[in-house]
């Protein structure tokens, strides 16, 4: 068969067979296979799978070989796909099994802290930003066409061991479609292939507030312990450890209850506390004198001699 011929015509459930067939014998050999299926006829139903979707459809430079991908990704042919670090790797059901490798560039620096600052303040939280439970703020800032997470063409390199002249044959543009499907299951993923870590951005918040807290008036000024309290909800004892915040309420109480109850033992031994110490010494006792006994004298005998 010449190059500029066309492989002959192999219906879909004949390459889905073919497709099985290759895919459980690698099973056999310890690959991981990871399958993309589509229910129903849209591809990506999340915030973040239909982002990436609508990423790919808004550059030209795809318009004219995506409408073939979309076909491919519908019917099953991507029958495994791989999401690492700045790679995609996938196997995709043709005439026969075609191998499809996509190197994407990482997230820009200067990019990912102008994302970082922009959504400073906005994320509650990891789980609400996976789900893409945020404000249309964020929302916009990470899905911006040219500064947002999303890989513009130029940062993108595309691979395919097809026949298929294309730089994006129909193989690529299934594999790209099925990972917007991907994206639905596991948007982590986004973060792990632009090579940054989703939890910075909740970082940032932070960083935000304890910047707030600790700027006035232009000027940055020290941290005490009240700014503490009100950035964490925690009081600092004297000696800087940190301790539950304590009311004015809560100390009258305590003070109440150190209190002895009137009429107790513990009054007795409150009034004698407070009594002044001349009246605190207990009196002498009178021990009374014994009364002196006279002596006996011997009686002396005097003998006579008559």
């Amino acid at each position: 068969m010449s190059w500029y011929s066309w492989r002959p015509y192999v219906p879909v459930a004949v390459r889905r067979r073919r497709a099985m067939k290759k895919m459980e014998s690698l099973r056999k050999r310890g690959v991981d296979v990871q399958p993309v299926q589509i229910r129903g006829r849209k591809i990506a139903t999340t915030f973040w799978g239909e982002a990436w979707c609508d990423h790919l459809e808004s550059f030209s430079d795809y318009a004219n070989r995506l409408p073939r991908g979309r076909t491919y990704v519908r019917n099953g042919s991507v029958c495994h796909l791989a999401v690492g670090k700045g790679k995609i790797e996938a196997k995709v059901s043709g005439s026969e099994i075609y191998n499809v490798r996509i190197a994407i560039k990482p997230l820009a620096l200067k990019k990912w802290k102008g994302v970082k600052q922009r959504c400073a303040g906005q994320i509650g939280s990891l789980i609400e930003l996976l789900e893409g439970r945020f404000s249309r703020h964020v929302m916009d800032v990470v899905t911006e066409r040219k500064d947002g997470l999303f890989p513009l063409p130029r940062e993108i390199s595309l691979g395919c061991d097809c026949p298929d002249w294309a730089v994006m044959c129909k193989h690529v543009a299934a594999v790209l479609y099925g990972v917007g499907a991907r994206l639905d299951e596991k948007p982590e993923l986004l973060f792990v292939l632009r090579g940054v870590q989703p939890e910075e951005l909740i970082e940032a918040d932070a960083e935000a507030a304890v910047t707030a807290a600790t700027t006035k008036g232009g000027k940055s000024r020290r941290l005490d312990a009240s700014d503490l309290a009100d950035v964490f909800g925690i009081d600092l004892d004297g000696d800087g450890s940190a301790g539950p915040r304590h009311s004015p309420r809560n100390a009258r109480s305590k003070k109440a209850a150190a209190k002895p109850a009137a009429g107790g033992r513990g009054a007795k031994k409150a009034a004698a506390a407070k009594a002044p110490k001349a009246a605190r010494k207990p009196a002498k006792k009178k021990t009374p004198r014994k009364k002196a006994v006279p002596k006996k004298t011997a009686r002396r005998t005097v003998r006579t001699d008559t």
